[in-house]
């Protein structure tokens, strides 16, 4: 019912670099009528190209009141791009931002006060449809107008719902950028197997292997990932020395990833006072 309502209506996407494609991507498989797609974009792919040679809106005039407006591009290319979309910022469409350290009221200093503005932090892996996104409204949406975005974000992954705007700035360093942590760990992984007298090729192929498995284990696993590591841990063997090392209070993951963390959620806070 949704996806009818934003093809009846039209969807407005503001950017359609490889977060926007992989959204459109996913709109487009469950049924979105690609005549109902607006999409801005100076610099579009072939991809989209070819979409616009079968029904797709490519910097057309948008419609006077889309269902939903999909705002995908980079925080530095805000101030520049906002203001195309003024033109329906005084309508009963829904803004849903997806851009990283732009806070819902920098939109609604550019777009109005009494604008309904959704803010969302998906990840890289939306690309293959395993995304995580995290979103809350401002006070002028409703229940319903969260959900339509949700519904929308759930087309590359699932979603969680903040209770408050303030927690986008963990969520942006621990899902947002995460993903980049988990291919430093395969790079790093990769090239202790070739310290170890691996070939290049093999250690890489066992760091990916190992690394997607023990993911997909410990989310589809009742056990804890505590537990789990526990239950790989045999007592005086491989795994605990090199978990001795690992685990290490001031040199280990525990003191590393945690000023990581804190260190990419500090610069969040920082972009939304920019």
């Amino acid at each position: 019912m949704a996806l009818e309502t934003v093809s009846e209506k039209g969807l407005v996407l503001l950017g359609c670099g490889k977060m926007g494609s992989a959204m459109l991507q996913g709109w487009l498989a469950d049924g979105l009528n690609t005549n109902s797609v607006y999409v801005l974009d100076p610099f579009p792919s072939k991809w989209l190209l070819g979409l616009a040679e079968k029904g797709l809106n490519l910097n057309k005039a948008l419609p006077q009141e889309p269902a939903v407006c999909i705002i995908a591009v980079k925080p530095q290319m805000m101030g520049e791009a906002l203001p195309s979309l003024k033109v329906i910022a005084k309508t009963n469409t829904i803004f849903l931002s997806i851009a990283a350290g732009t806070s819902i009221e920098s939109f609604q200093s550019i777009l109005g006060s009494k604008c309904k503005i959704v803010r969302a932090m998906p990840n890289t892996p939306a690309a293959i449809g395993q995304g995580i996104s995290a979103l809350i409204g401002n006070n002028n949406t409703s229940n319903e107008d969260v959900e339509l975005c949700e519904i929308l974000l759930k087309a590359v992954g699932d979603t969680v719902i903040l209770d408050t705007e303030a927690q986008m700035d963990a969520v942006t360093a621990v899902s947002g950028s995460g993903p980049a942590y988990v291919f430093h760990l395969i790079e790093t992984l990769a090239l202790a197997g070739e310290a170890q007298g691996l070939s290049a090729d093999l250690a890489m192929t066992l760091a990916k292997k190992t690394v997607a498995g023990a993911g997909a284990l410990a989310f589809q696993s009742e056990e804890s990932p505590e537990q789990l590591r526990i239950n790989v841990t045999s007592p005086g063997g491989t795994t605990q020395a090199a978990l001795k090392v690992l685990m290490d209070s001031e040199t280990g993951f525990p003191k590393v990833l945690s000023e990581g963390v804190s260190a990419a959620a500090n610069r969040s806070k920082e972009l939304g006072k920019t």
